[in-house]
């Protein structure tokens, strides 16, 4: 009779642990990326009263099962479910939810060891560091090189560090954009094909017969305005020749700075080192700046019997601006944008991706450590990469908590507990009328 008291407590305690469990996962309803908890329950040892006996074949006898009387119940496991919560749209630049596996990867110091979380609630402090709400630095990487096509590779095989958009050691200051010298314009457009030839008179303004203006800079961000003067020289059977000259101005001179090129019968510019002459725009000496070296393109042109359209298309150099705000795409670069119309990136996000998510340790503060059966941390990922997801920036991930089913659950172990306490009291009333039969 004392066993089913004691099955009884022990039922107690299995369902007050459940409650627990499911208690806070309410309670966590609307904590950011909270991942849920579940308990499962397992019987404990059986007193064994009697074993099994295997039929007789000789005298016929059947076999008999095992007696066994169990003991209670215990909890087998609290699992917590990694299942990803749905996203809630903040608009908050900083907000960031991760649409998929991985973890971002967080620090507190130099002396701290690196935390995970799926909470992409971060800001930024005066110093520029990208951090958690509790202060946590937020690692990826800062080194980057600039392709010819234009486009940015991060460096993502080097260690990473805390992303900082103001500055690092490598860039410097990123609150500026250094200004960048013009190394090439390109012409295209229609010259009309019914202007006059001039023979091979200079180039004047008397002769010019359409201009295109093009505003340049040299490597400290000063601007110039120099023109790019057009005049047609000769039109026969085998073509049409053109003059080109750099027209400049206030102290400003220019070197190879005229040449000419030639267009088919069919108004199409003839290939050829004259279609991307290469010129030099010397500033002013009181400058304190270098001569800018320009690469002209002229295979773009066309001469119809048409109004001329011709003007620069593409064209680079820039001067020096200042960071007004960023953006972070999905797949985790954080890009500045600048007062002169710029942009650059600022850093790269790293997630980390884990063999068993769910046998990370909850440390607090929505953080996880590893242990040893969530596999190590080995090496950092760019998002969408080696099985990590993209980041989905301006949302935030909401708690996985099903509040019908967490409800549901409640109930059941409620009954539970209250099926265990009955347990309790019949066994102590047996007991009590053992104890009545002596009067």
């Amino acid at each position: 009779m004392m066993r089913s008291m004691f099955s009884g407590v022990s039922g107690l305690r299995a369902h007050q642990t459940k409650m627990d469990v499911i208690g806070n996962n309410i309670s966590n309803v609307n904590t950011v990326a909270f991942k849920s908890g579940r308990v499962t329950f397992e019987q404990v040892f059986s007193q064994t009263l009697q074993g099994a006996s295997a039929p007789d074949p000789v005298s016929g006898r059947g076999g008999t099962n095992p007696m066994q009387i169990g003991l209670g119940i215990g909890v087998n496991t609290i699992d917590t479910i990694m299942t990803n919560g749905s996203t809630q749209r903040t608009d908050n630049p900083t907000d960031l939810a991760i649409e998929g596996d991985g973890f971002f990867i967080v620090k507190g110091g130099n002396s701290d060891t690196f935390h995970f979380t799926r909470a992409g609630n971060f800001g930024l402090d005066k110093a520029g560091n990208l951090v958690t709400g509790g202060g946590l630095n937020v690692y990826g990487w800062q080194v980057y090189s600039r392709q010819p096509d234009g486009t940015y590779v991060f460096d993502t095989e080097a260690e990473i560090e805390p992303i900082n958009l103001y500055e690092d050691a490598t860039n410097k200051n990123k609150r500026i954009i250094p200004a960048k010298a013009t190394t090439f314009a390109v012409i295209s457009g229609n010259l009309d094909a019914s202007y006059a030839a001039l023979g091979s008179a200079a180039a004047s303004a008397g002769n010019v017969q359409f201009t295109i203006p093009m505003t340049i800079y040299d490597s400290l961000g000063n601007p110039y305005t120099i023109n790019v003067d057009f005049w047609k020289i000769e039109a026969g059977s085998s073509g049409t020749v053109w003059n080109w000259a750099i027209n400049t101005g206030n102290g400003v001179t220019a070197s190879s700075a005229s040449g000419s090129f030639e267009f088919d019968t069919q108004g199409k510019i003839k290939p050829g080192a004259s279609v991307t002459p290469s010129i030099t725009v010397i500033p002013p000496a009181t400058v304190g700046t270098e001569p800018i070296n320009i690469k002209l393109d002229f295979s773009k042109l066309t001469m119809y019997a048409a109004d001329s359209s011709a003007k620069t298309t593409n064209i680079d150099g820039y001067s020096s601006g200042t960071l007004v705000n960023f953006s972070i795409g999905s797949d985790g670069v954080i890009t500045g944008i600048y007062s002169n119309g710029q942009q650059q990136p600022l850093g790269l996000i790293a997630l980390a991706v884990f063999d068993n998510p769910a046998g990370l340790l909850k440390s607090g503060e929505n953080l996880y450590t590893p242990t040893t059966n969530s596999g190590d941390f080995k090496k950092a990922v760019k998002p969408g990469t080696n099985g990590a997801g993209d980041l989905n920036p301006g949302t935030l991930e909401m708690s996985n908590v099903d509040l019908s089913y967490e409800f549901t659950e409640m109930i059941i172990t409620q009954r539970g507990f209250q099926a265990n306490s009955r347990i309790i009291t019949t066994s102590d009333e047996m007991l009590q009328e053992l104890v009545n039969l002596k009067r």
